[in-house]
């Protein structure tokens, strides 16, 4: 007699990509047209939550999923991350560039699938699934 199995969907995380950010509020910028690096501050004036992004068909709970994409990968993730108003930061702006800041959540990229698993472990239909799942609040700075 073959063992049972617990029907449902199950998640399985097949890669990991790299941190990509989710801005919340407005880019912000400053040209620094001097001779001389110049101090620019930049301020989150908008606070907001960011989840989970999906791409394709996730037959799962996001918890469940960062369950396993956790597991399988040893980071810690979050479903939803909340930005705040006031957090501010300060970067250095050289002779005739422009700084741009975004405040926002970096989210990892991740893919893998759902599939359906009958009581006689008999598998369904792999559903691919590409997500984004929060992993810290921060700054995303770059220059032009």
């Amino acid at each position: 007699m073959s063992q049972a199995c617990i029907p449902g969907y199950q998640y399985h995380a097949t890669s990991k990509g790299k941190n990509y950010h989710k801005g919340v509020g407005a880019e912000q910028a400053n040209y620094n047209g001097t001779s001389r690096t110049a101090r620019s501050t930049f301020t989150s004036e908008t606070e907001g939550e960011v989840g989970i992004g999906v791409s394709g068909e996730l037959k799962v709970t996001g918890k469940a999923a960062v369950i396993e994409i956790e597991g399988k990968f040893g980071v810690e993730l979050s479903v939803k991350l909340r930005t705040r108003i006031g957090n501010s930061i300060r970067v250095d702006t050289p002779s005739r560039k422009t700084t741009f800041a975004r405040y926002g959540v970096y989210r990892l990229k991740s893919k893998g699938y759902s599939q359906y698993v009958y009581v006689n472990c008999t598998k369904g239909v792999k559903h691919n699934t590409t997500l984004y799942t929060p992993r810290r609040v921060g700054w995303a700075i770059w220059e032009r």
